[in-house]
């Protein structure tokens, strides 16, 4: 029997199959390949969708409006000012006002009570672009990528996540890598690993489908067999400049350098969600350099800018994930 994801919500990976995620990414491989093929795919024309941003994003934002507009969906985008959400209207009340308005919402924020709290009202189905818990549709992109590299055949495969895995991009990782049995590696310093809940639920999923989840702090131990090498920043979005200076002395051992690289497999990939401080080429990486001293923070610019950086591959497939997930979910 054929899988079948329309009217469901998009909330969690936790909430799908080994074979609902599988086929998502396989549905992401057809439509990027439609894609660049320049074959029109309108399969929703008609139908309308309401993003609704209280944390900004590039590609999140960029990867909904044209994955929108590629299936011939028109999109209303709100940020924190353009939707009374939470301040003068009710997470619910809103919810019922654009459901009744729109095929599908995406919401990227805080909490995932939030997201949750949309869905259970809406009655149209609901996406989750980020919140402080799980970021599902980065997962899809982050494993079409690692597919990609790999000729589809990640099974059995090590991914390792360094720095800070105690953020939504690790659970969500750990969850993805459980639900496809690929072994999943924490590499952090003590407390900055996932919850104890999570992690137990995800040993179970992973034993069942054949992975490991293993916590460390040793680096060595941490990187050794691993076929893609995975980090994130150092101090979340909207957090104060005060972190930096407790996270700096702390993250750094876990900086992803070609020598953390060389302990990899032969082949190893690198990938990033971005934005990336590896240079002082932005405002805030400037400024990070003139307070603490440091040029490069969660990834060397060396290993950014090598051939084992997959780190624009992985940026356009938020794209065609993306663009799965509502097909899927409203065709």
């Amino acid at each position: 029997m054929g899988v079948n994801l329309r009217g469901r919500h998009f909330l969690k990976l936790l909430d799908f199959t080994t074979e609902e995620i599988e086929y998502l990414l396989d549905l992401s491989a057809d439509l990027k390949r439609m894609k660049r093929a320049g074959i029109p795919h309108r399969y929703l024309e008609g139908k309308n969708v309401a993003i609704i941003f209280e944390k900004t994003s590039t590609r999140t934002r960029c990867s909904f409006e044209v994955g929108a507009y590629d299936l011939g969906m028109g999109v209303t985008y709100l940020d924190p000012t353009g939707s009374q959400m939470g301040h003068k209207e009710s997470i619910a009340d809103t919810a019922r006002v654009l459901g009744r308005m729109y095929d599908g919402i995406e919401y990227r924020g805080f909490e995932q009570e939030k997201v949750e709290e949309l869905a259970h009202y809406a009655g149209v189905p609901v996406w989750n672009g980020l919140t402080n818990e799980f970021h599902p549709t980065q997962m899809l992109a982050d494993i079409l990528t690692f597919k990609e590299n790999f000729n589809n055949d990640i099974k059995g495969r090590t991914l390792v996540f360094m720095g800070d895995s105690a953020n939504n991009v690790a659970n969500s990782l750990m969850v993805v890598c459980a639900k496809l049995g690929v072994n999943f590696v924490a590499c952090a310093p003590e407390g900055y690993f996932p919850a104890d809940e999570l992690v137990a639920t995800c040993r179970e999923i992973a034993e069942r489908n054949g992975s490991t989840i293993k916590l460390t702090s040793d680096v060595k131990e941490g990187v050794t067999g691993a076929d893609c090498i995975y980090t994130d920043i150092w101090v979340s979005m909207g957090m104060p400049d005060e972190f930096y200076k407790e996270r700096i002395p702390l993250m750094e051992p876990y900086r992803v350098t070609s020598e953390v690289m060389a302990q990899a497999n032969p082949g190893c990939i690198f990938l990033h969600c971005l934005p990336s401080f590896h240079d002082t080429n932005t405002t805030k990486g400037a400024e990070v350099a003139e307070k603490f001293g440091i040029t490069e923070m969660e990834v060397t610019n060396e290993v950014f800018e090598s051939p084992a950086s997959k780190v624009f591959d992985e940026a356009e497939n938020r794209m065609h994930t993306i663009k799965a997930v509502m097909y899927a979910t409203l065709k």
